[in-house]
């Protein structure tokens, strides 16, 4: 499906950037794995190696103009952004320093702007390309004590619909995946808190949580992993400018 082309993953370490990864590469992709921390991102590499395609590790904080600069020097098929963070949890908005807030709205919509910036101009100049950015379904419709980051999902949708505008007429796609909770570490401390906050146990959180979808059931990488590659494949030549929510049935 992806063989031939090269494309760039950021924030491949672990979690969902592994499983986009590792799904790219089986469907024939050769790619460069974006990330601060390249000993936790050697692994997948390594898995990514064993299936017969090439990775490039490439040590880089995405919020960092110079070193995206760096990192980002040849021309790619296509960028998935999976590169960002959660910022401050369970707290009014009143709650949330300066600090805080910047620090999310930079990693999630600052860095997302600095390597498509990269990208575009060789995607541009070959008239084909493809861009996909993780979101969140908290970018949807928004949620209490998460203002910081679902600004900055929200913020990150306005810079995927515009940047699709403006290169939709050189043959390039820019989208967004939106995963509601997703099955990992990020989602057990989430329902270990909840579990405290209500006196319920972790488990029972969980499926409190999952009561509130239609399918009944939280995500996996995975299914975060095939929305990705069905827009950068050509079954998605035609869709620009979307949101694709990755979500049991949550936003609807």
């Amino acid at each position: 499906m992806l063989q031939g082309q090269t494309g760039i993953v950021t924030g491949p370490a672990k979690g969902m950037g592994a499983a986009v990864s590792l799904t790219l590469a089986e469907a024939g992709a050769d790619l460069i794995l974006l990330g601060r921390d390249t000993a936790a991102i050697e692994p997948v590499a390594a898995d990514i190696r064993a299936l017969g395609r090439r990775a490039e590790i490439a040590g880089c904080d995405v919020t960092s103009e110079t070193e995206v600069a760096a990192a980002i020097t040849r021309p790619v098929d296509f960028l998935v952004n999976v590169a960002g963070g959660s910022g401050p949890l369970g707290r009014p908005i009143w709650e949330n320093t300066l600090a805080e807030f910047e620090q999310i709205m930079t990693l999630n919509v600052t860095g997302c702007f600095l390597t498509m910036r990269a990208v575009l101009p060789g995607m541009i100049a070959r008239r084909r390309g493809r861009i996909v950015n993780i979101g969140g379904t908290f970018g949807l419709r928004g949620r209490a004590g998460r203002a910081a980051y679902s600004a900055s999902k929200w913020g990150l949708r306005g810079l995927t619909k515009s940047a699709a505008l403006e290169a939709g007429p050189y043959g390039v796609t820019v989208n967004c995946v939106c995963p509601g909770m997703v099955e990992g570490e990020r989602f057990d401390r989430v329902r270990t808190e909840m579990g405290a906050r209500l006196g319920i146990t972790p488990d029972e959180a969980r499926d409190r949580m999952a009561s509130e979808y239609a399918l009944r059931r939280i995500s996996t990488d995975q299914d975060v992993a095939g929305a990705v590659l069905f827009l950068l494949g050509d079954a998605a030549r035609q869709v620009t400018g979307q949101d694709i929510a990755v979500d049991g049935g949550w936003v609807i």
